[in-house]
């Protein structure tokens, strides 16, 4: 695994807090784009942070717990959705187009030979995860072979801002899992409607899950759980995450599968937080218990539920903004305003 050493750069901060205390406005008056602001200048080791080349990377895979009934969609809307990223016409195809934003999609281990075309990395593990109420949902070695194209795909991407999004029908399944068993938080209060699920289906999805986690003792091994809990595309989104804290480039974090993709690369190496934007706290209950057991704050809540790397894509244009603040923003006494009195 990549080492993740802590960024300790506490003075840094300190001078980038006085830089934006010194534009010419209020104290603090800009919110959460200053704390973006030193986030970024942070993680990127420098007073003017500028973004170069933004990836969105859009891992898809396939989970074998999906035929007990826990979404609202069959299985093969993750291939189908899978094309509809690479014709351009979903929801995060639109926004990474509108923001000058590199997307590229992984097939992880959807259950659809696609043919290989542009913008479509082709790493599949197999098709689709194993039933976690049998079994694992992957073995060890899937599962270290799912961190490692991860690593390697985010090696291979220019740039130095990685955004993370998701496709898998069945996904919140393995997220809420992966919470509940990292969190200690109830796995009723982690799981919630997915992709629309009547509170029926709620119910009888909650009553799966807690089967799933009496089917798999707890592990001290990170690695281990998400391999019986998992999927491969948040495997792979674990080593792309890894590498990008490796590597010191911005992680915009999207919503509640992708923020459990981070709990776990968090648990196998300390340091992943202070490279990660959370950029919005979803509508997926157990999306802000989540986020709140990890102590962090996500800079938009606004009642997204979509996944596919949306709501980081829709950030994006906020943190380029915080960050020009930072760079072009003129200072009071440069342009002599006065400052605050008392």
């Amino acid at each position: 695994m990549p080492v993740v050493m802590p960024l300790e750069r506490d003075d840094l901060k300190t001078r980038i807090r006085h830089l934006l205390d010194g534009k010419t406005k209020p104290k603090g008056s800009l919110g959460v784009l200053e704390e973006i602001a030193v986030a970024v200048g942070s993680i990127l080791n420098t007073e003017t942070p500028s973004l170069i080349r933004p990836q969105m990377l859009v891992c898809a895979g396939d989970h074998g717990i999906s035929k007990h009934g826990v979404s609202a969609f069959p299985s093969d809307v993750t291939w189908q959705m899978v094309k509809n990223f690479l014709s351009g016409g979903a929801a995060v195809s639109v926004l990474t187009r509108q923001h000058g934003i590199d997307l590229t999609v992984v097939d992880c281990g959807v259950k659809y030979a696609f043919e290989p075309q542009p913008g479509l990395l082709i790493r599949k593990i197999a098709e689709g995860t194993n039933d976690i109420l049998s079994g694992p949902a992957m073995d060890y070695m899937q599962c270290e072979e799912a961190i490692c194209n991860g690593m390697k795909i985010l090696s291979s991407l220019p740039g130095n801002a990685l955004l993370v999004g998701e496709m898998g029908i069945g996904n919140t399944s393995s997220a809420s899992l992966l919470m509940a068993r990292f969190t200690g938080i109830d796995v009723a209060l982690c799981t919630g409607a997915g992709t629309g699920l009547s509170a029926g289906g709620v119910a009888a999805k909650v009553d799966i899950l807690r089967r799933a986690l009496g089917r798999h003792p707890q592990a001290l091994d990170p690695v281990r759980e998400l391999a019986n809990l998992g999927g491969f595309e948040i495997a792979t989104l674990v080593g792309a995450i890894l590498q990008a804290a490796h590597e010191n480039r911005v992680i915009v974090v999207d919503g509640f599968i992708t923020c459990a993709a981070v709990l776990v690369a968090n648990r196998i190496t300390d340091g992943v937080l202070e490279r990660c934007l959370f950029a919005h706290c979803s509508d997926e209950r157990g999306h802000a218990a989540m986020l709140s057991s990890m102590g962090v704050a996500p800079i938009v809540s606004l009642g997204l539920r979509l996944g596919e790397g949306s709501g980081a894509a829709l950030v994006w244009p906020l943190i380029i903004s915080a960050c020009r603040i930072l760079s072009e923003m003129s200072s009071l006494s440069a342009s002599g305003v006065s400052g605050q009195v008392r």
